[in-house]
């Protein structure tokens, strides 16, 4: 019997996750009915789906990008949360620039580093590159699921988008 190559499994199980999310992120943008309303807010709430994105992506492009796939990207985490006005084009920018540099970093990645340490503290701990990608992925989904909520409060008539649909995962096939 084949043993398996778990990096291998695991970084093409954060390539189909990562990747379906961030394009359920794109069609999440693009479900607004227009630019000024994903930047809305409701009473109690401090960030719009504007914010959600700028915020996904920069994580997304420093920590995928820039740590692991070398790109030139750099990140600014205080714009994420006070930069306004984008049209949902621009932010959809971002998102197509995210899904580029994470393919492009797990292209990169190789075994011995998803077992290492990410190559910088979290905080103030070291954690396992694996684990720490796969953090990454339960972050955005974490935030796409308040993108959805923020959009379908904010928005009348929201309809629904297939935010995290089993359909897009690869069918498993037997040796």
């Amino acid at each position: 019997m084949h043993v398996p190559d778990h990096s291998l499994i695991l970084r093409d199980a954060l390539r189909v996750v990562l990747l379906r999310d961030l394009r359920a992120l794109d069609s999440q943008i693009a479900a607004y009915p227009d630019d000024e309303s994903i930047w809305k807010t409701a009473p109690g709430i401090s960030n719009s789906g504007g914010t959600l994105v700028l915020h996904l992506a920069g994580n997304l492009r420093h920590f995928f990008g820039t740590v692991l796939g070398g790109s030139a990207y750099a990140r600014n985490r205080e714009a994420e949360f006070s930069m306004r006005g984008l049209s949902r084009a621009e932010l959809q920018q971002e998102v197509q620039a995210t899904l580029v540099e994470i393919e492009a970093a797990l292209e990169r990645i190789e075994d011995a580093q998803l077992a290492a340490a990410y190559p910088l503290p979290i905080g103030d701990r070291r954690v396992r590159t694996a684990e720490f990608l796969v953090h990454l992925a339960v972050h955005l989904a974490y935030h796409l699921g308040q993108l959805d909520y923020h959009r379908r409060i904010l928005t009348p008539h929201a309809g629904v988008v297939d935010t995290m649909s089993i359909r897009e995962l690869p069918a498993h096939k037997d040796p």
